[in-house]
């Protein structure tokens, strides 16, 4: 039997230890799944409560059982649930019973979801907004996956799909009847006006959500400076926890520490950096040579001095290169001055040039006003998040596709509809590719690998 035609079973809950464990049963064999263990098929949709046995007649626990018949499931199968008790050798009996029976396997990660896709019952643009919900750090995160998993981009994608199609038919109708005087202008007009508002649709679309795809990776922002400015300091007050050892003796960061924040609900990855300075010292030449790349691919700098230290462009020269040795764009670089409780104010005196601030790291000086000026940076970065519909590099990618399909049909229309009607064409087709609903085999293996097992 093809993998594809068993029945799969998987732990859908916790790990064990745990109250309540919840294991799932997906295929033809979920019925016999279900009586086997059970007794008998309780009810559709309606709990019940079982004395659970394998094949052997010995209990296995006291559980509650579900039954959801296909199509009407979560996978489009028959699905059957078993709610028992958490334990390690209650879970333990209960999925070797299950992998007893013929023709049932062991699930793969993101096989229940795969198949949900596979029959129907959700497009890919909302798999992938379940996989965002599942690996969700912060609350932005969360919301704008649950949005995706809703269908807000997968509603609108079939709508502009189905209406590029209805264009389509009137360009190719046109074509037909090319012979008859002015009916392909009288079917034209329509098209055209059709084509024009589905471009501005997409095209504002595209515009409008900044750089909301990243929310999903979240913002990258390197503390950077030379050695022994209180680089660490900072990070361990950013992360409110000592992720970083703090010495007097500069060089003691030798690699890159990485901390995840949630600030306001935006995931930023906070980088402390080794101090970049001409070494002898082979380690902490990798040191400086790993942190010139993050901090030269990191969305935001900041560079610390200390105190009243003037600020050398020359220092920052390794701006523009990325780990690779590659052209960067680089982000923002933000002057934090640091330490200032060791210096006289008037060192620093005088109005604070923008993108400039004045910390002192061991007393925590300043760094409620540096957070509130990430979380606005990190706003303005990833723009309007909320009714955001582009999350995945990919969506924008076939997004922008269809767009540039819809602009050249409008140029080349009054030039030749067959040219015209072949753009629509691959207009549809970009966006049959953004719901999974045509050729999208070499990206499905990707996508539903980074589940796990159960889901």
């Amino acid at each position: 039997m093809h993998p594809r035609d068993q029945t799969i079973f998987a732990l859908s809950s916790g790990r064990a230890p745990s109250a309540i464990a919840v294991v799932r049963v997906s295929g033809a064999q979920a019925g016999l799944v279900l009586t086997t263990l059970a007794g008998r098929q309780p009810a559709a949709r309606q709990a019940s409560r079982r004395l659970l046995r394998d094949g052997a007649g010995q209990p296995i626990d006291d559980a509650v059982v579900l039954w959801f018949p296909g199509p009407a499931s979560a996978t489009g199968e028959d699905i059957a649930e078993f709610h028992v008790h958490g334990g390690r050798a209650v879970l333990a009996a209960l999925l070797a019973a299950i992998s007893d029976i013929p023709n049932t396997r062991a699930a793969e990660p993101g096989e229940f979801t795969r198949r949900a896709f596979e029959n129907g019952k959700i497009d890919l643009t909302e798999a992938e907004g379940l996989d965002d919900l599942i690996h969700a750090d912060t609350d932005r995160q969360r919301r704008q996956a649950l949005r995706q998993l809703q269908g807000l981009l997968g509603d609108r994608a079939r709508d502009w799909r189905e209406r590029i199609i209805e264009a389509s038919a009137l360009i190719e109708a046109g074509i037909d009847f090319s012979d008859e005087g002015d009916v392909p202008a009288e079917l034209r007009a329509p098209a055209v006006k059709a084509i024009k508002a589905l471009h501005d649709e997409i095209t504002k679309v595209l515009a409008a959500q900044g750089h909301s795809e990243r929310l999903r990776e979240g913002l990258v922002v390197a503390i950077a400076g030379e050695p022994n400015v209180g680089k660490s300091t900072l990070i361990n007050q950013l992360a409110r926890r000592e992720v970083a050892i703090v010495s007097p003796h500069a060089g003691t960061t030798r690699d890159v520490i990485e901390v995840q924040l949630d600030l306001d609900g935006y995931p930023v990855t906070v980088i402390d950096t080794a101090g970049i300075r001409e070494s002898d010292d082979p380690v902490e030449q990798e040191g400086v040579r790993r942190a010139r790349a993050r901090a030269g691919d990191a969305d935001l700098v900041l560079w610390l001095v200390e105190g009243g230290q003037a600020v050398d462009p020359d220092t920052m020269r390794w701006r523009g290169t990325s780990a690779d040795g590659a052209a960067s764009s680089g982000g923002s670089v933000w002057i934090v001055r640091n330490k200032i409780d060791l210096d006289k104010v008037d060192k620093v005196g005088g109005a604070r040039p923008i993108g400039e601030f004045r910390i002192s790291a061991s007393r925590g000086d300043g760094i409620p006003e540096l957070v509130d000026a990430l979380v606005k940076f990190a706003s303005e970065f990833f723009g309007t998040t909320e009714g955001a519909m582009v999350t995945r590099a990919r969506q924008r990618e076939l997004l922008t596709r269809a767009s540039d399909c819809l602009r050249r049909s409008l140029d080349l229309v009054e030039h030749g509809e067959e040219l015209a009607a072949e753009e629509l064409r691959a207009a549809a087709y970009a966006l049959g590719r953004l719901l999974g609903r045509v050729d999208v085999e070499d990206v499905l293996g990707a996508i539903f690998q980074k589940f796990c097992i159960g889901k």
